[in-house]
């Protein structure tokens, strides 16, 4: 079997890896079949598998979270087709080093070899360097495979997406996990931990299948329980490893999901998920006032005057926050969060907002009417600015009842309150203004 460990395409003659090699390496799969937690595109009804079953790829971004196993992935799937494998790194190489790989596959391709290019953090390269890679791959010199932990859509040019098909890769789960453990125990012996500290290691991985083989390498090499003082507990655990800190990128689409999840948890008065993902922003080092930011946002779009005070709420917060700073001050964050997400959801004033200004756009300059525009001179008011105003509080009701719409355009209705919470009591106001107007105008 070709070795598929080997830092460079396998070679006949190589060595495989040393003994002392990493953990991570030394279990690097042998076949697709032993790549874990991605059986939805490397078994037989997956992308991957189909393609390998026909002997033919085409062009692929696989893009997942680090650990997941899409290094491991590239190199199977060159020698499960007989491919040569070059590989480039894109916070390595540059230019140059791109040109030398698309000579090597030139050649390659005179002597009958096809070249699968696997690229990993293809998202790094900018655009014009991702531009460079199209007459590579239409004319069929390489066939790509770029490796990304960023979301392709943002990062990747949309003519190189177009000639590529996007794999997802999932966060390995905790069985998958468990069968990365299995396997390091297979290889070195049990680890030195109780059942619920195995679990605790495998929840400190997030999902990073390289990650938790390197924490349970450090295990190894500590000799923890040689010296007789038994397996560790999680408390144990928790004092020898460090725990890894949730991976986040505020400029990136982790930092787009959570921010999306936090949302629609409270619009969708959900406060325990809503505290959930405002904890893991905040936890991950998210800028709290940015988290502010978004929780007023939510109170005018979604709330609005369903309930007037979740505004306030919101505002004090930002306040509180800013006095007392962290940690004490990120409480009144969670508090206006929570406010929130109990509150009445309208976005009356939201619809109303857009469609008034759908208006303002379509209807251009249109002249306000004569009765309730300024008439600062004596010409203003002998020409009519003015004539006939009303003023409200001296009215009986405090209603006059006046048009306030221009002549050329017929009166519109854009606020609509909802009958939730004090726009319940809005609406009344509205129904019983609309009756007296109409009495008025007769």
């Amino acid at each position: 079997m070709p070795d598929l460990f080997a830092e460079d395409p396998p070679q006949p003659g190589r060595e495989r890896l040393r003994e002392d090699a990493p953990l991570a390496d030394r279990l690097r799969p042998r076949a697709l079949g032993e790549v874990v937690g991605q059986e939805h595109l490397t078994g037989p009804e997956g992308a991957i598998g189909r393609m390998v079953a026909a002997g033919k790829l085409s062009s692929m971004i696989l893009w997942g979270p680090p650990g997941t196993g899409k290094t491991s992935i590239a190199r199977l799937l060159a020698d499960a087709v007989g491919m040569r494998f070059e590989a480039v790194s894109a916070v390595f190489s540059g230019v140059a080093d791109l040109k030398k790989a698309f000579a090597a596959a030139d050649r390659a391709a005179e002597a009958g070899q096809r070249t699968l290019l696997f690229v990993d953090e293809i998202h790094r390269f900018n655009r014009a360097q991702q531009d460079g890679f199209l007459p590579f791959v239409e004319r069929g010199t390489v066939t790509l495979v770029g490796a990304t932990t960023e979301n392709p859509s943002f990062e990747l040019n949309a003519a190189l997406l177009s000639r590529a098909q996007v794999l997802i890769l999932h966060r390995l789960d905790a069985a998958a996990l468990g069968q990365l453990l299995d396997k390091a125990e297979e290889l070195e012996g049990p680890l030195p931990l109780t059942d619920t500290a195995r679990e605790a290691l495998v929840a400190s991985a997030d999902g990073d299948g390289r990650f938790l083989l390197n924490q349970a390498e450090t295990l190894y090499a500590a000799q923890i329980g040689v010296d007789g003082s038994g397996p560790l507990d999680p408390e144990g655990l928790g004092k020898f490893l460090q725990r890894r800190v949730a991976v986040y990128d505020k400029d990136r689409e982790g930092h787009y999901n959570l921010i999306s999840a936090l949302h629609k948890s409270v619009r969708g008065s959900d406060p325990q998920a809503a505290l959930y993902y405002l904890a893991r922003m905040m936890v991950a080092g998210e800028e709290p006032l940015y988290l502010l930011r978004r929780l007023v946002r939510m109170a005018v779009e979604d709330i609005g005057l369903a309930d007037p005070n979740a505004l306030t709420q919101c505002l004090a917060a930002k306040d509180a926050y800013e006095f007392l700073g962290s940690p004490e001050g990120e409480l009144a964050i969670a508090q206006a969060c929570i406010y929130l997400a109990t509150a009445p959801k309208s976005v009356a004033a939201y619809k109303a907002q857009k469609a008034a200004w759908r208006s303002a756009k379509e209807t251009g300059s249109l002249m306000p009417p004569m009765n309730i525009v300024n008439a600062p001179t004596k010409l203003m008011k002998d020409v009519g600015y003015g004539k006939g105003y009303q003023y409200d509080p001296d009215v009986a009701d405090g209603f006059s009842g006046a048009n306030y719409w221009p002549d050329e355009m017929e009166p519109q209705t854009y606020y609509q309150p909802v009958e939730r919470g004090f726009e319940r009591e809005i609406a009344k106001r509205l129904d019983y203004w609309d009756k007296l107007r109409r009495e008025k105008q007769g």
